[in-house]
């Protein structure tokens, strides 16, 4: 071979080899693509440890409360499901570690800030102020704010409770507006705060409170533990409409992505409205009661267009 013969075959050795090496970064490239972003956020943080952390409520009848098996079971407890079915699907991880840690209202944001938790769904309230700390997915739930009063007290309306014992949730928006309305009037309540609903309860149960505040949804299930269900009514007009959606760390756009399609594709399947038939127009545990609580024309509004605004 002649050394213009030898340096022509190691020039086309060394094209091939190029083209070889172009080639394989190309698919390589490609097949990045096909798969998606790399996994950022709280999803890489699963898809590493193969563990998932999700914070629930245990007495938020009929979103998040126990079973007779220490379960927690209830309307946000299966739409959590539907999330965690498909962060199996997406990270491919069938066999992923699920944990279930009690959060109240005090202590849910900064859970899930500090990453004890990966997210919760229940019935944290979607607004301004908590968007400074948190993100938000697809609203799963509207409420509206009244009270909860024996039938015989006295209580119908806001009004009636100047001078009265209130009692509410500690942290909650209900809080909020209770002692806004307070100060404003001048109505003279004494506003006590329970650490969470079966404190509130027991203590307009036992007389300490005339009424109690809370998203009417929470007080149907309230009434609902009571051994006669009509010695209460729900009363009084809305102080505010408000949404409940899942709550996950600030800025997480591919958790976010993940939460939202899951909510969008139940409340528009039908799947979120058989959910909703189950634990407020069909008999629940634990006392087999039915709320009786119908869908209202603004959450079936929500369904038909699901969207994460703060205000319904």
């Amino acid at each position: 071979m002649s050394l213009s013969t030898s340096i022509r075959c190691k020039r086309a050795g060394h094209a091939l080899g190029h083209s070889v090496l172009a080639a394989a970064l190309l698919g390589g490239i490609a097949a990045a693509q096909a798969a998606g972003p790399a996994l950022d956020g709280t999803l890489k943080k699963i898809k590493d440890s193969g563990v998932v952390v999700v914070g629930f409520r245990e007495a938020s009848i009929p979103f998040s409360y126990y079973n007779d098996d220490k379960q927690p079971i209830g309307y946000s407890a299966d739409i959590t499901r539907l999330v965690l079915d498909q962060i199996k699907n997406k990270l491919e991880l069938p066999g992923l570690q699920v944990r279930q840690l009690p959060i109240t209202s005090q202590n849910r944001i900064s859970l899930l800030q500090n990453g004890t938790i990966d997210f919760e769904c229940n019935t944290t309230t979607h607004n301004e102020s908590r968007e400074k700390q948190v993100d938000f997915s697809n609203s799963f739930f509207i409420v509206g704010t009244r009270l909860l009063a024996k039938k015989d007290s006295g209580i119908k309306d806001f009004d009636d409770l100047k001078g009265n014992t209130v009692v509410v949730g500690a942290g909650t928006t209900s809080e909020i507006l209770l002692r806004k309305m307070n100060a404003e009037k001048n109505m003279g309540m004494n506003v006590i705060s329970a650490k969470d609903h079966s404190e509130s309860f027991l203590t307009l149960s036992t007389g300490r409170a005339k009424a109690m505040m809370m998203d009417d949804a929470l007080l149907a299930g309230e009434r609902a533990k009571t051994r006669d269900p009509k010695d209460y009514v729900i009363t009084g007009t809305p102080q505010s409409f408000e949404v409940y959606g899942c709550m996950l760390r600030k800025g997480d756009s591919q958790m976010k992505t993940l939460l939202d399609e899951v909510i969008a594709k139940a409340k528009t399947s039908g799947a979120a409205a058989k959910i909703y038939d189950t634990w407020f127009m069909k008999p629940i545990p634990p006392k087999q009661l039915n709320l009786d609580f119908p869908m209202s024309d603004t959450m079936k509004a929500l369904f038909a267009k699901p969207n994460d605004r703060v205000t319904p």
